[in-house]
């Protein structure tokens, strides 16, 4: 029999580490190759854990609510014959060093907000993301050897520098301020309020879930660091609704797949972005990142009433039938929890569909790093006022508001507008011999 150390493996770009959730496997137990023995946490999704091999379960080395780096021995498996993976092997996968591109991916959203120009000498070891945090938050090296590590071999991981910076006092804070002021004021993770909420008999208390309380820092991060403004329009999609009531039994019946208004949507917006590619861009301190791919998030909302946003990547790669798998297969697995991290990671613009509540409208927040997002509202038939030659008619039309929300840093009224205005043309204009 021989020992096997199952490492956490590589989640994405930019993902470095995971928390355990729960294991699916108690010690003792067989499990088969390929079997999902564990449940990880990252901050953008929760996924499974497969085994690349056959064996017992001999020893977890990280419990329920623990954290593990990438590469980093997770449990220990008994297998037959003389092989397995070695010591040397697991912390030769824990401690290699990322590559450019995983730093830039973990240090371009950080750096979009206020960063200082802290160095730090080569023995002391800090992941890509501990020492961007360090940065942003202007800790001198001196402060960070202050900080007890829970890491491997005493090393600070991101919990360890956040409840630092949590609990740093205010002369740290004003020492920080003149550096700050000369650029965006750096942004705090959302904490509760001084005040105290008062309850009343038969009040529940209900406890954040791990979900929430990252989209809720995430949101408060978000309008912190984006001045919003928003545009709307109302847009006659009355050949949209006739194209898709001639072609969605045929799609089904040929692909084995719903064909929803998701697709049309998408694809008009990315035609839009192609006419103006400055909406596809993104902030980093003050220098403008315009983006090659269009890669477009979709927010979903989830069973248990959370929300996330997978991405449709290079859209504008895709057909129709493309674009309509690529969503559909994106919102059967978000709620069914199959979401890899890479699914919800470099989003360049956001499409919120609102109207799929019964909502006319919606002012959404825009994702960062990304600096634009579109709400589309229900369809409604309403009369309204047509031009033909004979004169101006009213007759039943589909009507649909939509709203475009941008960061006004970047974006002024007459992109943000032109933008919207061109997905309505898009829209309006819908061929309806447009082929899927």
């Amino acid at each position: 029999m021989a020992e096997y150390k199952l490492l956490l493996p590589s989640m994405g770009e930019g993902v470095m580490e995971a928390t355990v959730i729960t294991w699916l496997f108690n010690e003792g137990d067989q499990v088969k190759e390929d079997d999902s023995v564990v449940e990880i946490a990252t901050d953008k999704v929760d996924s499974d854990v497969p085994t690349p091999v056959s064996g017992k379960i001999v020893k977890i080395l990280k419990q329920k609510d623990e954290v593990a780096k990438v590469g980093e021995a997770i449990a220990i498996l008994e297998i037959e014959g003389e092989g397995g993976n070695t010591a040397s092997e697991e912390v030769k996968a824990e401690t290699s060093a990322p590559d450019a591109a995983t730093i830039q991916a973990i240090e371009e959203p950080l750096n979009s907000t206020a960063t200082s120009h802290v160095e730090f000498s080569g023995d002391l070891y800090l992941s890509p993301l501990v020492k961007s945090i360090a940065q942003q938050e202007n800790i001198s090296e001196s402060e960070l050897k202050t900080i007890k590590g829970s890491g491997l071999e005493g090393r600070i991981t991101k919990e360890d520098i956040l409840a630092h910076v949590a609990n740093r006092g205010n002369a740290v804070q004003q020492q920080a301020a003149p550096v700050q002021a000369a650029s965006t004021p750096a942004v705090k993770a959302v904490s509760t309020p001084a005040t105290t909420i008062s309850t009343s008999a038969g009040d529940e208390i209900i406890p954040m879930d791990r979900m929430r309380k990252i989209i809720a820092e995430n949101m408060v991060k978000a309008k912190q660091i984006a001045p919003h403004v928003t545009s709307f329009i109302e847009t006659d999609v009355t050949n949209v609704v006739k194209w898709r009531a001639k072609n969605k039994d045929m799609f089904e019946k040929r692909e084995g797949e719903k064909l929803t208004y998701m697709p049309i949507f998408v694809k008009a917006i990315v035609k839009a972005i192609q006419d103006f590619p400055m909406i596809n861009v993104s902030i980093n301190g003050e220098n403008i990142i315009k983006k090659k791919n269009i890669n477009i998030g979709m927010a979903t909302a989830l069973p248990d009433g959370n929300l996330i946003v997978p991405v449709i990547k290079n859209a504008d790669q895709l057909s129709l039938s493309g674009l309509a798998k690529a969503i559909n297969d994106l919102a059967y697995r978000a709620r069914n929890k199959k979401l890899r991290p890479e699914d919800t990671q470099g989003a360049t613009y956001t499409i919120s569909n609102v109207g799929s509540f019964g909502n006319l409208m919606g002012t959404p927040i825009i994702p960062q790093p990304q600096v634009a997002i579109m709400a589309i509202g229900a369809i409604v038939k309403k009369p309204a006022v047509l031009e033909t030659k004979d004169g101006d008619v009213i007759a039943i039309r589909q009507l649909m508001f939509m709203s475009h929300s941008y960061d006004h840093r970047v974006v002024d009224g007459s992109l943000g507008g032109m933008m919207l205005k061109h997905v309505h043309d898009y829209l309006e204009n819908w061929d309806l011999n447009t082929e899927i």
